[in-house]
């Protein structure tokens, strides 16, 4: 988003890199060169985060330009009963508990259809983890989506929701995931992960999927032939180190499968958990946590800046720190709600392209897999042609 021509603008970065120590990464980046995890660890320490941001932007601009994308959505949290008892969730509820709910395929159905008359293109459907739910259960509230609208693409379960799905299946998860596919499947969400360090697991959510677990989930949805999203939950009792483990770990899987479509940092909401003491992290932390997950993860296609996490002004922000998509519409998003989010659980399509414009950006929206459904881009207008993604 600069006004000074390419050259002009690695002149002023790199000058402003070096004045704080981090020419030679500035040098690696205009050179195209993978950081090694001890730049990233430089980066997190580095006493001048808006040259991070500025390194992170050219990154951005490099491989998308001024383009800002988004798409129209909406949320299904199908249930809240959850037997993971993570100490960061503000969302879970045990059987029986006050506010515990498990939705019906119809139930299912009935949030479908009473978007129709909204442009919808995805369905994000997420949840709890809850044994008593049947492996037929799945798959009927994915066929229930499609059935009312066979267009939708449904995103849908993270690694932990596939690890309980394919145990009630009683088979392996690479057997499960053709049946899920026929049902209506189109992809998979990237939550779950929070931080691979065994220590954090540990302490933090000792019943949930370890990282390695995670990891490995993933590796068989890419190896199905479904494209996920992956995530890093930040600004709780994690360290440096281990958020650089953790990002070297999803490029070192994304070298392996190119299955990884978009990478999102996830805030840490204290409200309402059992971390309720810590103070979770400040607007900067969440600016340079999507800086340094665009200067590490290289061959991640998109950085997302989550504005229900993130508030809109600071997901505006964002967009000059190494973010190139905002999510979408949203619609009823419970999880975060939960933990205190302050922010509107839905915003309207021509409010969401006004901001990206506010921002200085230029609107696409997009389905999941990042076709082009419209742009104010008109060389990109055409639906369906594909949008830019990451080279090199």
């Amino acid at each position: 988003m600069s006004a000074l021509s390419p050259a002009t603008d690695i002149d002023r970065i790199r000058a402003r890199c070096a004045a704080t120590g981090l020419g030679d990464i500035a040098d690696k980046v205009f050179a195209g060169e993978r950081l090694s995890r001890e730049d990233g660890v430089r980066l997190y320490r580095a006493r001048d985060p808006f040259a991070v941001g500025m390194l992170a932007n050219h990154v951005r601009e490099r491989m998308h330009g001024d383009l800002a994308y988004f798409n129209v959505n909406q949320h299904i949290n199908y249930t809240n009963v959850c037997n993971k008892l993570c100490r960061f969730c503000a969302f879970q509820r045990l059987p029986g508990q006050e506010g515990a709910y498990v939705m019906t395929p119809d139930e299912v159905a009935t949030k479908i259809r009473e978007q129709l008359s909204e442009p919808v293109t995805e369905v994000h459907m997420v949840a709890g983890i809850y044994p008593k739910l049947p492996y037929s259960y799945y798959l009927d509230i994915v066929r229930a989506a499609k059935a009312v609208r066979p267009d939708i693409h449904v995103k849908g379960f993270t690694m932990i929701e596939l690890m309980q799905i394919a145990k009630r299946a009683k088979k392996p998860l690479a057997e499960v995931l053709p049946e899920l596919i026929e049902a209506g499947l189109g992809s998979c969400p990237g939550g779950g992960a929070e931080i691979f360090a065994d220590r954090v697991h540990e302490e933090g959510y000792h019943l949930k999927n370890t990282g390695q677990q995670w990891i490995d989930t993933a590796r068989t949805v890419h190896q199905a032939g479904l494209k996920s999203n992956c995530t890093m939950l930040h600004g709780h009792i994690e360290t440096i180190e281990e958020r650089i483990d953790h990002l070297d770990k999803l490029r070192l899987l994304q070298d392996e499968t190119g299955g990884l479509q978009t990478y999102i940092p996830l805030s840490f909401h204290p409200e309402n958990t059992e971390w309720s003491h810590l103070p979770g992290p400040t607007a900067l932390d969440e600016l340079r946590e999507l800086a340094v997950g665009r200067l590490m993860l290289d061959n991640v296609p998109h950085i997302k800046a989550y504005w229900i996490m993130l508030t809109i002004p600071v997901a505006q922000l964002a967009l000059t720190w190494g973010a190139d998509d905002v999510d979408g519409t949203v619609v009823e998003e419970k999880i975060y709600h939960d933990a205190g989010a302050s922010t509107p659980q839905r915003v309207a399509r021509a409010e969401l392209v006004q901001w990206i414009r506010d921002a200085g950006r230029v609107p696409v929206e997009r389905d999941t897999v990042y076709n082009v459904v419209w742009s104010a881009d008109e060389s990109l207008a055409t639906v369906g042609e594909a949008a830019p993604v990451a080279r090199g």
